[in-house]
């Protein structure tokens, strides 16, 4: 029986639809010093990392912070990546995921991690499998060639989410944590921050935000989301990861690089905010 193949839905748009010119593209925002690393993975990083937090536009606006990201784990041994994201267009389950199949990137294909999809779906309250909701968006997309760049042996495990209240993600971020503190799994926060304001107010709000993720203080974050009016896109995949981290011991999230659309492009009356985290 063929595997279930979840083919690309913004190949050509966010990022380049042919291998070389892919490659060749991440490359180029790994070496990037300005957003990015500025340096080809690996990292040579020892220290523990539970997970990150990765911006998900087009590669020309947000692909060198996502690679700093990506670069600061490139020295993990993982076997899987659990990627989280926000369900965009509103398809499906509240809290979705898929257990069997490939995604196919120009690189090549990612294959979805069957057993540890059974788990977490059989223990993990709201947790549906559910193909249909990962069917157009782009969250979770956008992450896999860079996964794939650092790690070419990593399957993958979904989840988009509707539903990104903060009782949601406490309880499936511990689900999740309970589920894989005996297994080599990465925890991937697919997310934009403050989206189409300027860029002065946008540094403004991303910084009170990203204080709180820092502190890994799930309360104080959903707080200044609220307060402050913060835009952020993924705001509950940030809070699962940020909690399924701080139960497999993270204590601390580190930020390695923030921008927004405006500082790329120059223009910076209305932009995007984007943040590259890791969980040690």
């Amino acid at each position: 029986m063929k595997d279930f193949e979840r083919k690309p839905a913004v190949s050509g748009l966010f990022y380049p639809n042919k291998k070389e010119d892919l490659l060749q593209t991440i490359k180029s925002l790994f070496l990037d010093s300005r957003f990015g690393p500025g340096s080809l993975p690996p990292s040579g990083e020892s220290g523990k990392i539970y997970g990150i937090v990765s911006p998900h536009a087009g590669y020309v606006y947000s692909g060198a912070v996502a690679a700093s990201a990506f670069y600061a784990l490139s020295s993990s041994n993982f076997d899987a990546a659990i990627i989280i994201g926000p369900n965009h267009y509103g398809i499906g389950a509240e809290v979705s995921t898929m257990n069997e199949g490939i995604w196919i990137t120009p690189i090549g294909k990612a294959r979805i991690d069957g057993e540890l999809a059974r788990e977490i779906s059989d223990h993990c309250k709201n947790v549906k499998v559910d193909p249909i909701a990962h069917s157009r968006d782009h969250c979770i997309e956008v992450q896999i060639p860079f996964l794939q760049y650092i790690n070419k042996s990593a399957s993958i495990l979904p989840i988009i989410l509707r539903d990104q209240d903060k009782n949601t993600s406490i309880e499936l971020g511990k689900c999740i944590a309970k589920m894989t503190k005996n297994k080599r799994v990465m925890l991937v926060a697919s997310s934009d921050l403050t989206h189409y304001e300027p860029n002065d107010r946008a540094y403004a709000k991303d910084t009170k935000l990203i204080s709180s993720i820092q502190e890994m203080n799930i309360s104080h974050f959903y707080s200044v989301l609220e307060n402050s009016r913060v835009t952020a896109c993924g705001y509950g995949a940030i809070a699962t990861v940020m909690m399924a981290a701080k139960e497999c011991g993270a204590v601390n999230g580190k930020l390695l690089r923030y921008a927004t659309s405006g500082d790329v492009t120059g223009d910076v009356n209305s932009v995007v905010g984007y943040s590259a985290i890791v969980f040690t």
